[in-house]
């Protein structure tokens, strides 16, 4: 990777409306994205008949129904994920889809992908987890509502199943830090665990988000973040549990010109001074000057001389070798001092 990974998130945003989700593909890419990544399941693999839905699912769709019904409504069928995959390739933009079961994760690790991008709430999914690690494939973890020893276990598993080091290659994990509240109130979001959590596992890391705005992810890549996924939409009215907390393109574009900014600032550890700040140097620094007329012979003192710009001669770092010695020449007032 040669620069942050940007994965727009369309999620289930598309609202199971195939144009729609077209539409989302060609507004990632015009936004600058890397990926554009959706939500594979077969709901009935992944949700009972009894799961309640989320606080904030129940806020924005209601509590007229069951949590595995409104998941009916929004996912597709794992195939059209083929057709979607195919459109990604025309329009120019990486697919990814984040799969919730193991029917949906054998169908997207037959179809090719780049990365398998595992969800927060399979990372105690010991099954799914050791299914990821024989494909062998790139992985993303996201480790919303995990601990520090949570995550690790499940690294462990991804790294060394079927056995130790056969699993995904440590150098090919990469561990989102995340929370799973949508919206997360800028008081949980925790950051500065995101390069420890890295640091205590020796692995890359990144950020999955979903505050409003964008300041936090940007943030997430001036703290080393090398991924950074965030939620966005058509539209913020349209119905459905996610849109409200997600980005509209504008502002998914926005984003990503932020990211890149921050990328081309972080530079590298050395203090140097830059090419385009170089030319400053002589303006902006000092040099020794007459304080007064000086005349040949006279003895240099702190009294006939002054510290002045511009910075082209001698620099008063060296005024005590410069006091006691005696004029080589007439300096007339505010000319440069010269030995």
């Amino acid at each position: 990777m040669d620069h942050v990974i940007v994965i727009a998130e369309a999620g289930v945003n598309h609202n199971a409306d195939p144009e729609m989700a077209r539409r989302m593909v060609v507004a990632a890419k015009e936004a600058g994205a890397d990926f554009v990544k959706f939500q594979t399941a077969v709901p009935e693999l992944v949700i009972s008949s009894v799961a309640p839905k989320a606080e904030y699912q129940k806020e924005q769709t209601g509590d007229g129904e069951s949590q595995l019904d409104m998941c009916r409504k929004l996912h597709f069928p794992i195939e059209f994920y083929r057709e979607l995959k195919d459109y990604c390739r025309e329009v120019g933009i990486g697919f990814m889809s984040t799969p919730f079961d193991l029917v949906s994760l054998r169908f997207l690790i037959e179809l090719g992908t780049d990365y398998i991008k595992i969800p927060s709430g399979e990372i105690t999914n010991l099954p799914f987890l050791r299914e990821v690690a024989k494909s062998r494939i790139p992985t993303i973890l996201s480790t919303g509502m995990s601990t520090l020893g949570e995550v690790e276990r499940a690294v462990c598993v991804l790294a060394d199943y079927p056995a130790p080091g056969e699993g995904v290659k440590r150098d090919e994990i990469i561990v989102l830090h995340c929370n799973t509240q949508y919206p997360t109130p800028f008081g949980d979001v925790n950051l500065l665990a995101m390069p420890a959590m890295g640091k205590a596992l020796g692995l890359r890391y990144g950020y999955s988000d979903h505050t409003p705005g964008t300041e936090v992810p940007v943030a997430a890549v001036a703290l080393g973040a090398c991924v950074v996924e965030k939620h966005f939409t058509l539209d913020r009215s349209l119905p459905g549990p996610d849109h409200k907390a997600s980005l509209v393109p504008d502002e998914l574009r926005r984003m990503v010109t932020e990211i890149r900014h921050i990328e081309a600032v972080l530079g590298s550890p050395e203090k140097r001074v830059s090419p385009s700040e170089r030319a400053n140097i002589e303006v902006a620094r000092k040099s020794l000057v007459a304080a007064r007329d000086i005349r040949q012979g006279e003895l240099l003192s702190y009294e006939n001389i002054a510290v002045k710009r511009p910075g082209n001669g001698i620099s008063p770092w060296e005024i005590d070798s410069v006091v006691g010695t005696r004029a080589k020449r007439d300096f007339p007032y505010d000319t440069l001092i010269e030995l």
